[in-house]
């Protein structure tokens, strides 16, 4: 079975600017629901990889959070996905911990959790830190222009070794073509 990691906010659903707080919230992208159950009929698994430091800010609990992902699980369901897994960070970017993206902590968890290599792996996301996170662990980075993904497109420090797709939808397009080899 092959494993694709997917940031959540502006990958699956809309990136607001602060933070995704509460489940009205929570809206997501066109198509990408669409786009999580083509690869989970294709047989992958699917693992989301999140910082979430709304919750170390107060501007959520981990009632709200687990509400959120609630929504976000029935959702991909409704549309014949699967979510097998979300790991998320719930620190600020101050507390400088191990598991915050842009460092490896949360790939290195779903690593030992899962019991998979990583090399190679798809991770999918919109911001710099998920592009980094993904190469400390030797997982293959995988941009999308959604959310974040346009202006992270212009940053000096995205390297040469990203695959850019306009959305989820596109980037699972490539993934499940035979040639894709991912």
């Amino acid at each position: 079975m092959k494993l694709v990691i997917l940031e959540r906010d502006g990958v699956i659903n809309e990136n607001l600017h602060d933070a995704v707080t509460s489940p009205a919230e929570w809206k997501p992208i066109p198509g990408s629901l669409a786009a999580i159950a083509r690869l989970h009929r294709a047989g992958w698994r699917i693992v989301v990889a999140t910082n979430q430091d709304g919750i170390a800010r107060k501007q959520l609990d981990m009632d709200a959070l687990v509400l959120i992902h609630d929504k976000m699980h029935r959702a991909v369901t409704e549309a014949g996905g699967l979510i097998d897994a979300v790991f998320f960070c719930p620190h600020a970017a101050v507390e400088d911990c191990e598991c915050r993206k842009p460092k490896p902590g949360l790939f290195l968890d779903i690593a030992r959790r899962l019991r998979v290599d990583l090399k190679s792996v798809p991770v999918i996301g919109h911001s710099l830190d998920d592009l980094q996170a993904a190469r400390a662990v030797g997982a293959h980075p995988i941009l999308v222009k959604t959310g974040k993904g346009a202006e992270t497109l212009t940053h000096p420090d995205l390297g040469s070794n990203v695959s850019v797709f306009r959305d989820l939808t596109s980037a699972v397009d490539a993934l499940l073509t035979p040639d894709a080899g991912s």
